[in-house]
């Protein structure tokens, strides 16, 4: 039995991003604005901000009460992939069967697009979230942009870089995939429970649920990169051996590589257990990254 995805929470963040929470309207940037929407509203599974709302489903907040900060996280994860597919780093023409940001509009409004992403999510958890708790906000806005830069994503997107076409060894190419992937899925699942003021023990398990899940999540990303349907993907597939990228499948082989995928997985449930209310939907969420197709 296939492992249910959270289609409602999903269309929940599809309705706040076109109908609530859509970026600018310029005057005399409004290519730019046009290509954040491109991107933004291209489709996917929206993974980081559902995350949000099931964190804040375990302390009994409503969606509506973290959707601001759910959606800035997905302006945050769509940044970093309209930067990811530019010539100087991954140079991906295709994204989500779509020409990428750059092919549409071009190299430098691209980039710009990108910027602004990242700037407008910090505007919008600054502007709409937790009136009444800033402090919660404060600590959602510190958590991102920690889980975002050196110490996170970008971090772990440098040595990923970097260590094209070396041979690296199991604990960097770790680091890689537990900061490049990992950080900011911890921290989506972390922000929901924070606007909901919860223990510092449910962090805590969250943290390690969190980055269970995301090792997990992108090591099925590397097998995909390998094996999976290109109509599917909406993008080539075999990039990552191309560009003699550090992948779970290039150290350990495929098969290992999925056997690592699954155990991480079940760690991440594992990590639930004793949690009170339902963590059904967080134990789906592990299943799924494991069984996904795209």
């Amino acid at each position: 039995m296939r492992a249910s995805y959270p289609d409602d929470a999903r269309l929940a963040v599809e309705a706040a991003l076109s109908e609530s929470f859509l970026p600018c309207e310029s005057r005399y940037a409004g290519v730019v604005c046009e290509a954040m929407r491109y991107s933004l509203l291209s489709g996917g599974k929206r993974f980081r901000p559902v995350l949000v709302l099931l964190g804040a489903e375990l302390v009994g907040l409503d969606w509506d009460q973290v959707l601001p900060t759910a959606c800035a996280i997905e302006y945050i994860h769509t940044y970093s992939l309209i930067h990811d597919d530019l010539p100087a780093i991954d140079n991906d023409d295709m994204r989500r069967a779509k020409p990428s940001c750059h092919i549409a509009f071009g190299e430098d409004v691209a980039i710009l697009a990108g910027d602004a992403l990242f700037a407008e999510a910090f505007r919008l958890i600054g502007a709409e979230q937790s009136p009444d708790r800033p402090d919660l906000a404060v600590r959602v806005v510190r958590e991102i942009a920690e889980a975002s830069g050196l110490g996170g994503m970008v971090g772990g997107q440098v040595v990923d870089v970097l260590s094209a076409k070396t041979q690296v060894d199991a604990a960097k190419l770790d680091f890689i995939h537990r900061h490049k992937t990992g950080k900011l899925i911890t921290a989506s699942v972390k922000a929901g429970a924070i606007l909901g003021d919860g223990s510092e023990e449910l962090l805590a398990v969250l943290e390690r649920y969190g980055d269970r899940l995301g090792l997990a999540f992108q090591i099925t990303d590397d097998i995909l990169d390998l094996t999976g349907d290109e109509a599917v993907l909406g993008k080539p597939v075999g990039s990552d051996e191309e560009r003699f990228k550090a992948t779970f499948p290039g150290v350990y082989g495929l098969e290992e590589a999925a056997k690592i995928a699954r155990a991480a997985a079940d760690e991440a449930k594992r990590s639930l257990n004793g949690l009170p209310g339902d963590t059904g939907r967080l134990r789906d969420m592990a299943d799924f990254v494991c069984e996904r197709k795209r």
